[in-house]
């Protein structure tokens, strides 16, 4: 089944090149994206798992951008030969209003064409040049790769020195304390009035050298994951356009960073302020140097010696299609820093690709020199886009992070009082002042070890953004001053080095007993006297304090909260209605927490759409559309004329898919995997029953798919009791979906060899069996084609918590902000039900991933069920859904 909503239009389509014959839905994909991107609208494209989606995305949107550029480049020529003349309203206005004579007009007019076109030729003649710049480059490369030319010869293009300045270059210098830590002290902090004014200075220095390229029209394309990304600019690679398109991808510092001292932090968030102070020591010694003078005081951190050689490295990735891992390599080959590279080479790039955070998040955005204006954006997996902008702009913070970051900054203020002035010293007491309201709302007290301080029942209260800040008495301080002193200090910053450099710990006050009003002076004497003999005596006792770790989380050890804390603040200067705030407390105040609940989405969507010229959100299960309409489009601001539809049916035959509601187990118990019934005894033994049955007629690789880890949790250990597993374990090998992503890969690729080193055994082990989780590692991303698929299990409907205050919060703000539905449903009851068929769509759609054949034998699969047997020559697979509820949510046979 295949729909659009066809707008009238004038757009001609042309012909795409693509590497293959097409499918039909490929070839209609295409043609609509290329008038959804011609018309400059908002399309919303839905193309199931295995239809080509990526390499159709690939192909239609770089042939616009090969039209596009080629149009333009017609009509600036035109221009210079005088085919057309440029005219300007302007003009016409000013000879309106003034009482120049008709001449002098006519003469105004013809000077600003003249210079309009002085300017056009100048821009051509520099992307000229820049072009035969790269073609040289690329010419270059191909030969020294072909006369296998010696490694030196590349380094003989980047400075002599480097390598001495990378051996001998640490990342901690040894220097006089007191030098160290003006490194840590925040410089003194203006009026908000020069502050406006520096900050002006500043934007415009960091553009400054963007302006001297020229930033050419380009296609963002973002997915959720790297290995998404990855993916895609291998298909990118294999395209028709894989040899002229300009491609650069961007990643994390924990993805790019070459440089040894910076890579060995655990924490992103020490990796980042790491290498902006490494950057920031590389930018001071030069303005030293040009400056002739020598600076006074030493830096305590070394300058990275990655951070050169740009504008090569920008022209390397330019000549070629590069994934992540090339970046990485070729930034070690000529000593250059591909995280800062990669940023550089954007206003070149035609394509570039990115994950969902560096475009979804402002202030990240920015930092990339990410520009929108007049460019394409393309959103691929955007069935979780919605949730993903909530999770992005939803912060929490806990008791813990609160109490250690108010006795970091306190330990920092008494350390540095004397050097702070005035105006650090204000703005540092009022964040204490924050942090103090904020333990408080959770009755919790400062100075108090959290993991002690026991707040009574638990309980959980939303607040609105207003009463929130009512309620904690913290409406008296100005959010905006306070943040935008953070953002120009770098308190948080200034912080991590403090608590990395001392290894401050959580100071406890204990109260001293109230001494009776009638004790005398010298008795008060004595008693000091007396208790400072004690003290002495037990030498080896530790103070009362608490240190940084926090539970089980090694990179807490080294690191302020403050960031995050500062992010929260953040986000309480959002809109009253936008959002809510949870107040979590338990009976400890280490266990409590609060946190802001983003329930507009489209407030941090509005600029996006707003900016681009064309956006473009794909995915293979984006039903219901009506979801994304109103909850980003309409509340956004975007008009139903600029929305455009495009949904497609799979390529595979019918007959290649064999879905099963299953509503009773072979014993006929009713399988009911409701929260109330799905730990009893009974059902957990019916439930492997079905897999074990399931196992003995389905060849290769079977996916279970569970609510969620502790339900599979649960059921793998009964099952390892009643003796269910040892019975799978006869016909299946039996692996778990671990909870660590870095351990994925390795379940993966023992899955895939036990398949393919069992397949087509007739007896004993004849594949694996795959224990997952709904919304999970598995579920998205990953391709289970041909043998690593032959039947995927749902295990009941992962429907999420009703009783969860943040949902019924999420649910009351869609009833009344968003109108009912055409069958009169409530939109927060339609949202929860998406919330499980979204989750459910995507884990079943790992299993049919093409319809060709790729076989020289005929496969067989049984219907354990019905006792039919099917022959296929292409991808096919068997969907069992597994509950009595399934019924009512499907629709065919």
């Amino acid at each position: 089944m295949e729909t659009a909503n066809n707008h009238e239009s004038d757009v001609s389509v042309p012909s795409f090149p693509f590497p293959f014959q097409p499918y039909d839905i490929q070839q209609r994909f295409m043609s609509e994206l290329y008038k959804t991107l011609e018309q400059g609208k908002i399309g919303i494209f839905e193309s199931p798992t295995g239809t080509g989606k990526s390499l159709s995305l690939i192909c239609g949107a770089l042939k616009w951008l090969r039209d596009y550029e080629d149009k333009q480049r017609q009509e600036l020529e035109d221009i210079l030969q005088g085919k057309v003349t440029l005219t300007s309203g302007d003009c016409e206005q000013v000879q309106q209003v003034s009482d120049e004579p008709d001449w002098l007009a006519e003469f105004d007019e013809k000077k600003a064409q003249s210079e309009r076109a002085a300017q056009i030729k100048e821009k051509i003649e520099r992307r000229l040049k820049y072009e035969e710049r790269l073609q040289n480059l690329k010419r270059y490369t191909k030969a020294k790769f072909s006369k296998k030319r010696k490694h030196c010869e590349v380094e003989n293009i980047t400075t002599g020195s480097t390598a001495q300045d990378d051996t001998k270059s640490p990342s901690l210098q040894t220097t006089d304390n007191d030098n160290e830590d003006d490194d840590l002290v925040v410089n003194e902090y203006h009026s908000d009035e020069d502050s406006v004014a520096t900050t002006t200075l500043d934007e415009d220095n960091d553009t400054e050298d963007e302006d001297d390229e020229s930033y050419v029209t380009k296609i963002y394309y973002c997915s959720r994951t790297h290995s998404q990304l990855a993916q895609f600019v291998r298909e990118v690679q294999k395209s028709p356009f894989g040899e002229e398109t300009k491609v650069v991808s961007l990643g994390s510092r924990q993805n790019l960073c070459i440089n040894e001292n910076v890579r060995k932090l655990k924490s992103l968030s020490l990796m980042n302020d790491k290498c902006l102070e490494m950057q920031k020591n590389k930018k001071e010694a030069k303005s030293a140097e040009e400056d002739g003078r020598q600076k006074r005081r030493k830096t305590g951190v070394a300058k990275c010696p990655f951070y050169q050689n740009m504008m090569e490295y920008s022209d390397r990735v330019l000549i070629e299609v590069k994934d992540i891992e090339q970046l990485v390599e070729m930034g070690k080959d000529i000593k250059t820093c591909p995280y800062y590279g990669t940023r550089h080479t954007i206003p070149m790039a035609q394509l570039v690709v990115l994950p969902y955070n560096t475009l979804l998040h402002k202030s990240t955005r920015r930092a990339c020199g990410i520009k929108l204006e007049g460019n394409i954006v393309v959103i691929d997996e955007a069935h979780n886009l919605l949730d993903t902008i909530s999770n992005i702009h939803s912060i929490q913070i806990s008791g813990i992070q609160l109490t250690k970051a108010h006795s970091q900054l306190s330990q920092y203020m008494d350390r540095y009082r004397s050097r702070l002035k005035a105006k650090n010293l204000m703005y540092i007491k009022q964040i204490l002042y924050l942090l103090t309201r904020l333990v408080k709302c959770l009755q919790g007290q400062i100075g108090v070890p959290p993991s002690e301080q026991k707040t009574g029942p638990s309980t959980v209260k939303l607040y609105t953004i207003n009463d929130f800040l009512f309620t904690t008495e913290m409406d008296n301080i100005n959010l905006f001053k306070v943040l935008k002193y953070c953002e120009k200090s770098e308190i948080s910053k200034k912080l991590n080095g403090f608590v990395e450099k001392y290894q401050p710990t959580i100071e406890v006050k204990v109260e001293e007993r109230k001494q009776p009003t009638n004790q005398t002076a010298m008795s008060q004497f004595l008693q000091q006297l007396s208790q400072r003999s004690s003290t002495e005596q037990k030498p080896t006792t530790p103070p009362t304090q608490v240190t940084m770790e926090t539970q089980g989380d090694e990179n807490q050890v080294t690191r302020s909260p403050l960031q995050q804390i500062q992010e929260f603040l953040q986000a309480l200067t959002n809109a009253d209605k936008d959002g809510r705030v949870v107040v979590n407390k338990q009976e400890l105040l280490s266990q409590s927490s609060v946190k802001f609940l983003l329930l507009n989405p489209a407030v941090h969507f509005t600029e996006i759409v707003q900016q681009c010229r064309s956006l473009i959100v794909a995915g293979g299960t984006m039903q219901p559309l009506s979801e994304f309409k109103q909850q980003l489009f309409y509340m956004a601001g975007v008009e139903t004329e600029r929305i455009r539809e495009f949904s497609c049916g799979h390529v595979i035959p019918p007959d290649h898919l064999l879905p099963i509601v299953l509503c009773k187990g072979p014993t006929g118990v009713e399988l009911d995997f409701t929260y109330q019934s799905r730990d009893l005894p009974n059902m957990m033994d019916e439930l492997g029953r079905v897999l074990c049955n399931i196992c003995s007629v389905v060849p290769g690789g079977v996916v279970c798919f569970f609510p969620s880890y502790d339900y599979e949790s649960q059921v793998h250990t009964y099952w390892n009791k009643t003796g269910v597993l040892t019975r799978l374990l006869a016909r299946k090998k039996v692996l778990r979906e671990p909870k660590k992503s870095n351990q994925a890969d390795k379940v993966l690729a023992e899955y895939t060899s036990c398949i393919k080193k069992c397949c087509g055994q007739p007896s004993g082990i004849t594949g694996s069996l795959l224990l997952s989780v709904v919304g999970g590692k598995m579920s998205e991303g990953i391709n289970f084609s041909d043998d690593l698929g032959r039947c995927i299990v749902m295990v009941g409907l992962p429907y999420p918590n009703i009783k969860s205050p943040e949902l019924k919060e999420k649910m009351d703000y869609l009833n009344s902000t968003v109108k009912n539905t055409s069958g009169g449903r409530l939109p927060g009851q339609v949202h929860y039900e998406n919330l499980c068929m979204k989750a459910v769509n995507q884990s079943i759609g790992r299993a049919i991933r093409h319809k060709d054949h790729r076989y020289s034998r005929p496969n067989i699969i049984i219907s354990i069920f019905t006792g039919r047997a099917i022959r296929h020559r292409g991808d096919y697979a068997s969907i069992v859904l597994v509950g009595r509820l399934c019924q009512y949510c499907v629709s065919g046979p």
